[in-house]
């Protein structure tokens, strides 16, 4: 299932939002113009399990802290379709989490979000030498936001026909709450599946997709419910 747009009017105008997608594609620019110092780039910047869990940097050596590689895997994207799945998700359910929780907020919860994604992805590949990167778990983490603020909204939806065995798509619209949801538990599945070998060779970081998605999630009920707690303390 391929999102094309979502049914989702919003207020104010996503600043935050479209500087982050400004932000990765700008990177991924830079990361074309290295040629073959793309992989020495992507193990200098991507975030790799072993160095956050034994607190020490392996070469090329940064000359920050290891630890914020954590952040700055988050802009970094291997390819094309890799940085264009991405920026399609961030620019169709972004918008509107933004909306929801304002700006500066927005912007928190984002980096937030891939934070605990990162840190899901370490917990279950501490020893991992391979380097992470990409922001799809900080979007997974607007993925979850989306679907407990939003599970109503209309997501149009380019799918397979099954009339056709796949060979054509058709357009349809989902609700958020089935798109979100299959789209979690393909992921959960798939973290599963891979569990064995997580770590050991490349490919999707599934496990970060759902620590991203589940931190979306606390994030927002911490959010609402002190603003419970502040109306119930002004009503006093």
């Amino acid at each position: 299932m391929i999102p094309l747009k979502d049914e989702n009017p919003r207020r104010s105008f996503p600043i935050v939002n479209y500087v982050l997608i400004g932000i990765n594609i700008i990177i991924f620019f830079y990361e074309m113009s290295l040629g073959r110092g793309l992989n020495y780039f992507f193990l200098k910047y991507g975030l790799i399990p072993y160095e956050i869990t034994r607190f020490k940097d392996l070469p090329p050596f940064v000359s920050h802290p290891v630890i914020l590689n954590i952040f700055t895997s988050m802009f970094l994207h291997g390819s094309f379709m890799h940085i264009a799945g991405n920026m399609l998700y961030l620019y169709i359910f972004g918008d509107n989490v933004e909306d929801a929780l304002g700006h500066i907020r927005y912007f928190f919860f984002y980096i937030l979000s891939g934070i605990g994604a990162a840190l899901a992805q370490i917990i279950i590949t501490p020893s991992s030498l391979i380097p992470n990167i990409g922001a799809s778990g900080a979007i997974s983490g607007v993925l979850g936001a989306y679907v407990l603020l939003y599970p109503h909204a209309r997501v149009i939806t380019l799918i397979p026909d099954p009339f056709t065995f796949g060979l054509f798509y058709r357009l349809t619209k989902i609700p958020a709450l089935f798109f979100i949801g299959f789209w979690f538990i393909l992921q959960f599945f798939q973290g599963i599946l891979t569990l064995p070998y997580a770590g050991k060779t490349g490919g999707v970081a599934w496990w970060a997709h759902i620590g991203g998605f589940i931190t979306g999630i606390i994030l927002v009920l911490l959010y609402y419910s002190s603003l419970t707690g502040m109306r119930r303390y002004r009503r006093l």
